[in-house]
This record gives C-alpha cells, sequence and structure tokens, in this order.
C-alpha cells in the first residue's frame, strides 16, 4: 500500500507528465489534498515537509505550496535543451499513430474521457484553461491505445511541454482564434475515433498537429 507521500509523489509525476503541472505551478491546499487523497492532514503536512526537504516543493507562508524545478527534472523526460521545433517533429511522428492505434482497440470509457477532455477544452475560454484541457485530451487519446512502453514514449515527450521555452512560445502565439481552430480540429479527430476510422484519425491527428507546428515556428 502506497504512503500519503508516494501518493501525493505520484499526483505530482502525473500532472508533470501531462502537462498540467510546471515549475512556479500552485499545489492543492492542505484542506483540498485531503479530501483528494483521503488522508489525514497531519500525514499530509509531514508529505509536504519530506517534498520540501527534497526541493520538490517550495512552501510559502500566507501564500501556498509551489512546484519547483526539481519536480520537472525528477521525471525522466525530455533534455532540457530540447526545441519547440524538435517536440514537434517527434510529435508529427508519433501522436498520428498513436490516434490510429486508438482508433482500433479504445474502450467506450476511454472515448466518453476523450470526450470529456475534448468539451472542457472547447468551454475554455482563457489561454490556461484551454492549454490544461488540450494536454490532457492527447493524453487520454494516448492512453486509449492501451501500450504501456508507447505510453511511457508520450509521457516522456509530453515532459517537454513543461519546459519553459515551449509554454512561454505557446502563449505568444496562442489567440481566441486559434484555439476555436485547435478545437474543432481536435473535435476531427475524435469524431474519427468514435468512428473506429483509423485512417481518418491519423490524417486529422496529423493535421492538427502541423497547424499547431506552422503557428508556433512562424510558418502560420
Amino acid at each position: 500500500m502506497q504512503t500519503v507521500e508516494q501518493t501525493l509523489r505520484a499526483l505530482l509525476t502525473e500532472g508533470t507528465q501531462d502537462g498540467t503541472l510546471r515549475p512556479g505551478s500552485k499545489l492543492p491546499t492542505e484542506r483540498e489534498l485531503v479530501e483528494r487523497l483521503a488522508a489525514p492532514r497531519s500525514a499530509i503536512r509531514r508529505a509536504l515537509e519530506i517534498l520540501e526537504r527534497d526541493g520538490v516543493v517550495i512552501r510559502h507562508v500566507g501564500r501556498g505550496t509551489f512546484l519547483t524545478e526539481v519536480a520537472v527534472q525528477q521525471v525522466d523526460g525530455a533534455p532540457a535543451d530540447t526545441s519547440p521545433a524538435e517536440i514537434m517533429q517527434v510529435r508529427l511522428l508519433l501522436e498520428p499513430q498513436v490516434a490510429m492505434l486508438a482508433a482500433r482497440v479504445a474502450t467506450q470509457a476511454d472515448l466518453d474521457r476523450i470526450g470529456e477532455c475534448l468539451a472542457a477544452g472547447g468551454a475554455s475560454d482563457d489561454f490556461e484553461g484551454f492549454e490544461s484541457w488540450d494536454a490532457r485530451l492527447h493524453r487520454a487519446i494516448a492512453k486509449a491505445a492501451h501500450n504501456g512502453l508507447l505510453m511511457n514514449m508520450f509521457d516522456v515527450l509530453n515532459t517537454a511541454r513543461a519546459l519553459p521555452v515551449w509554454g512561454s512560445l505557446k502563449r505568444r502565439t496562442s489567440s481566441p482564434e486559434r484555439r476555436r481552430c485547435y478545437h474543432e480540429e481536435h473535435t476531427a479527430v475524435v469524431d474519427a475515433l468514435r468512428d473506429r476510422d483509423p485512417d481518418a484519425a491519423g490524417a486529422a491527428m496529423r493535421a492538427h498537429l502541423q497547424h499547431v507546428s506552422d503557428n508556433l515556428l512562424g510558418r502560420g
């Protein structure tokens, strides 16, 4: 059985891998962690003290607990000098194939989760909200492929999305119009997954990522 500390570390690792947590991200409050982990407040506090001692988090009285660079470095992920161009090259190689496999083997529960991420992303009217659900959507599609080795490769790729250079470039190139366009492209991918059409899913994912790449790298 996992200790509270191990459970909390796993929660932070997953958030780092799926792009929802980055260096400087604020963690949930102690009260929220008590509810989420179903653990006593004293155990949550001890776990946070250990994480702070290890440099994974930093706590500011009256402000909260924040993730540090160490947390990202502890995930065996992308090299720190990975460029946005390199990230997009690998995404274009990997994710269309992932979508094709997911179209073949996804369960209804997988499709339901993917649909939830799609809907939440479409309802997000700010950069942070959309980016969070964008990362969760792509990871949910990868999980729907039901291949542990592929999932590990995807998570290494996804750690690159926590690198500062990626986040700053995404923010600079984001706009409400582009987010609406990306949502439409996400919808095309999800429709193909629901239709169990691997070729259409792969093509829709490739078209979406090519568009993202063009916008990020100044070709759009």
